[in-house]
């Protein structure tokens, strides 16, 4: 089926800012084209991937900010941070973990000594 790509686009553009969208794959279930199609079209290197990439990251930046202040006033925990830690930053994440183990090294490579022995098949 042929689709109109300039026509997608800006469908997409609407759908993400009229349901509040913050991922990239929830976008296609607003549109009228195939997955195959949506990805085939718009690589994650586009211009246009970009663009929609920012109007997600400022509908989590608006929801962030929001949670907040329900938060601040004492409104429901639980919910709001579930919903927070969905599309928080690995920064914010740490900051809201009581306690942080980096399992990552801090970056630096890993490397492991095996101690090799001698199997004594007698």
């Amino acid at each position: 089926m042929a689709y109109d790509k300039k026509k997608i686009y800006e469908q997409a553009k609407e759908a993400i800012i009229k349901n509040n969208l913050f991922f990239v794959n929830d976008i296609v279930a607003f549109l009228p084209c195939e997955k195959t199609w949506w990805y085939a079209n718009f690589p994650p290197e586009s211009e246009e991937m970009n663009t929609l990439r920012e109007i997600l990251e400022d509908n989590k930046s608006k929801t962030k900010s929001a949670i907040r202040a329900k938060l601040f006033k004492g409104e429901k925990a639980a919910e709001l941070l579930a919903l927070y830690r969905l599309i928080c930053t690995p920064e914010e994440r740490q900051n809201l973990n009581q306690s942080y183990i980096d399992h990552t090294s801090g970056g630096e490579q890993i490397t492991i000594n095996l101690i090799k022995g001698n199997a004594d098949k007698s």
